[in-house]
């Protein structure tokens, strides 16, 4: 399962433009099922992402995570977004391959567990709309951007 996080001041996400998810500071996290991925590697990346430490702390440091952005527990949002292309193979030519995304119909059921599982664990999750045009609106914060990949089990 790979991610790409956006350390965010602000995201949105808007859809036949209406605005269907919205956080202040943040994450904002595009997610990606790949084919063999299952609920296992759906666990450990949000595991690492609730942890990752890329806030910064009072010094200037990288040292707080989603869960704690002012050391005092203060948590921040999750903007939760699906985006196949992450899995995108342009090796081959000048048009990307998707092959390796998962099937629509895991992705789905993925993306759906992944939000479930954020929503138990962390206070504000907001999201995308599967499988929709979307527009995706943020302020990125640094800029900080971390790509994440949990790879299938052997």
């Amino acid at each position: 399962m790979k991610a790409v996080l956006q350390r965010v001041a602000e995201a949105r996400v808007v859809v036949a433009g209406e605005t269907v998810g919205r956080i202040g500071q943040g994450l904002l996290v595009l997610v990606c099922a790949e084919r063999g991925d299952s609920e296992a590697q759906a666990d450990k990346l949000l595991a690492k992402i609730l942890k990752l430490r890329i806030f910064s702390d009072d010094a200037g440091k990288m040292n707080r995570s989603v869960q704690d952005l002012d050391g005092q527990g203060a948590c921040g949002g999750l903007l939760v977004v699906s985006q196949f292309t992450l899995a995108a193979d342009a090796s081959g030519g000048n048009r990307p391959s998707f092959t390796g995304a998962a099937p629509p119909d895991v992705g789905r059921r993925l993306y759906d567990y992944f939000v479930a599982q954020a929503r138990k664990l962390h206070p504000q999750v907001e999201t995308g709309q599967f499988a929709a045009d979307m527009q995706v609106h943020l302020v990125n914060d640094g800029p900080v951007t971390i790509p994440l990949h949990i790879a299938p089990d052997a």
